[in-house]
């Protein structure tokens, strides 16, 4: 049986905060829905201090941001991106358009057709979070979207030169300052200067994703990516030191990022416990790393490799580490996870700024039933069909006919009998099944 030497907050007091979160956001859209720019403007102030005419940037502002950064910033953010780039054209190659004979007369297939308008969210009011432009605008670019917008918050009351920078080398066409459920709002539902797109993608704070929640079917969204999850698999093949520091590297993102150790070793539980202590008293984000710890930090320790197996699907983590000795056992056996991290070599921290996997991954659970983002997320997958013989219609139709007669829909039968009549030359009454032909005329 797993044993908790910690654990985070309990359900309840996670649900009423949820529950909170859920009245705002609502609030809000409902606001942005019938105020449009007036709506954005006030909230923006109100949120993030920022307001400004347009809070699209024009290009002689993106210049101005380029130019405070160093060469070298610039050769780093291009490093960056063209390993997302690859990635992710190695990933539109895996996706081929279908054609198919599947009966002689009958082609079916299908085509990738591009989502036309994209909406990227960039997180930054706490840090710049450049990395996800990456992963949110060349990723989309590659699929083919025509167009690509991106909001980022202000900060430290000003456009983030860096993130500016990213979007601009991403290929935004157009690239705002605006943060929050207001930039949320303002992508999905449009206003008076702001053209709706037709998908929301980024992570974000728990209003941000709680906003793309609320707005999923009136546009697409990638998935549920909330505040960072880590989960930490490891065994004494490792140290408490590594341990503490992938816990708390991903627990600085915000006070209500989980970071989880799953080991089955108590004599590593414990010292990764005494070295995150000692890591928080050091760690210049340490106030915001130890509210996320000890609100939703958790040590479980388990018997064996197979108990530890099922609870990191039980737990279904956005980011998974594994430094054990059978690193590529729970890659081939494990089903619920992100992204997975192997061996104490790589870490999370590479998939978030640099390594070329997207880093945009599905959290609350929600990788029981999603990956994160990626090039096929932009991509509708839309199918087609042609019937080029008389012969082929008219015996796809007998079939139809009998089918759609059998669940009682005689105008869709009535589509069927046509052909029949037509290019098969059968004299159907009409609401009536066609009879099956012989064994020798089939």
């Amino acid at each position: 049986m797993p044993q908790w030497l910690k654990r985070g907050k309990n359900v309840e007091e996670r649900a009423a905060a949820d529950r909170q979160v859920r009245a705002t956001v609502e609030t809000i859209l409902a606001d942005i829905e019938g105020r449009g720019d007036a709506a954005v403007r006030e909230l923006s102030a109100r949120f993030d201090n920022w307001d400004r005419p347009d809070f699209r940037l024009t290009p002689a502002e993106i210049d101005a941001c380029l130019a405070q950064l160093t060469p070298q910033d610039l050769h780093d953010i291009e490093f960056a991106q063209t390993q997302v780039r690859n990635f992710a054209q190695k990933q539109r190659a895996t996706l081929q358009d279908l054609e198919v004979e599947t009966l002689p007369g009958v082609t079916l297939g299908h085509r990738h057709v591009p989502i036309n308008a994209v909406g990227c969210y960039v997180p930054g009011g706490k840090y710049p979070l450049l990395a996800s432009a990456h992963m949110s605008v060349i990723t989309a670019k590659v699929a083919g979207c025509a167009r690509v917008i991106t909001c980022a918050p202000p900060f430290n009351g000003k456009p983030a030169p860096a993130i500016v920078a990213a979007q601009h080398m991403a290929g935004a066409d157009e690239i705002y300052v605006l943060g929050g459920i207001q930039a949320i709002g303002a992508m999905a539902i449009g206003t008076q200067s702001i053209d709706p797109v037709d998908m929301l993608v980024g992570p974000g704070n728990a209003f941000v994703a709680e906003a793309k929640r609320q707005l999923y079917g009136r546009v697409g969204i990638d998935l549920f990516a909330g505040p960072t999850e880590t989960l930490v698999i490891a065994d004494d093949t490792v140290d408490g030191e590594i341990c503490a520091t992938d816990l708390l590297g991903q627990a600085e993102h915000g006070p209500t990022s989980p970071a989880i150790l799953l080991t089955n070793s108590l004599a590593l539980a414990h010292e990764t416990m005494r070295e995150i202590e000692r890591l928080l008293g050091i760690l210049p984000t340490g106030p915001v790393a130890r509210q996320a710890w000890e609100d939703f930090g958790e040590v479980i320790v388990c018997d064996s490799y197979e108990e530890m197996l099922a609870e990191a699907d039980r737990i279904a983590s956005e980011h998974v580490q594994v430094m054990t000795d059978r690193d590529l056992w729970f890659r081939d056996h494990m089903s619920n996870y992100g992204a997975l991290f192997l061996g104490p070599r790589t870490n999370v921290a590479y998939g978030d700024k640099v390594i070329g996997t997207n880093h945009t991954l599905p959290t609350q659970k929600a990788a029981r039933y999603t990956g994160g983002l990626w090039v096929g997320k932009f991509l509708k997958t839309c199918t087609w069909q042609e019937v080029t013989t008389d012969e082929a219609s008219a015996a796809i139709g007998e079939y139809g006919s009998r089918l759609s007669m059998l669940e009682g829909f005689v105008g869709h039968a009535e589509q069927a009998n046509l052909r029949v009549r037509r290019y098969g030359g059968r004299n159907l009454p009409y609401g009536t099944a066609a009879a099956p032909r012989t064994q020798a005329a089939e």
